[in-house]
């Protein structure tokens, strides 16, 4: 069997990696003043590492009871079709099956096809009797 280059780490991404992150795999980008207030706030996080380096990742938010919330699962392109999407998926349900209780509602947004992946993890579409809907500060106002 061939020993993978990569390594999984239940941690908090440093801010720069974040936002590097983000904007490299086209998931938009993030302030360094909110990703510096948001960041310490992850009810859990996991980072895939390759020579030290994160080239995927992926955060549990939410108020630690009721609702989560799974966010910024993200692969580098370069690092994209190796199954690092699913590993960070496999981390992330295994802390909601152990952590998670069973009244809380654990929610996600996928974008594009993404909802292929997050279904083997159990997760359903909503719709038609739930939309997920957004509000961005500014759209709209010209400013950013």
């Amino acid at each position: 069997m061939t020993a993978t280059p990569y390594t999984v780490v239940h941690e908090t991404p440093a801010i720069d990696t974040y936002r590097h992150l983000r904007q490299a795999t086209g998931i938009g980008p993030k302030t360094h003043a909110a990703a510096e207030a948001g960041l310490p706030n992850s009810l859990f996080a996991v980072q895939v590492l390759c020579d030290g380096r994160t080239v995927a990742m992926g955060r549990v938010i939410g108020d630690g009871g009721c609702f989560y919330q799974v966010v910024d699962i993200a692969v580098l392109p370069e690092h994209q079709g190796r199954g690092l999407g699913k590993a960070v998926m496999r981390e992330i349900a295994g802390y909601i099956e152990r952590e998670v209780p069973e009244s809380a509602y654990v929610s996600l947004l996928a974008d594009g096809q993404a909802f292929r992946l997050y279904r083997q993890f159990g997760f359903a579409l909503t719709a038609p009797d739930s939309l997920g809907m957004a509000l961005v500060k500014g759209a709209g106002t010209g400013e950013g």
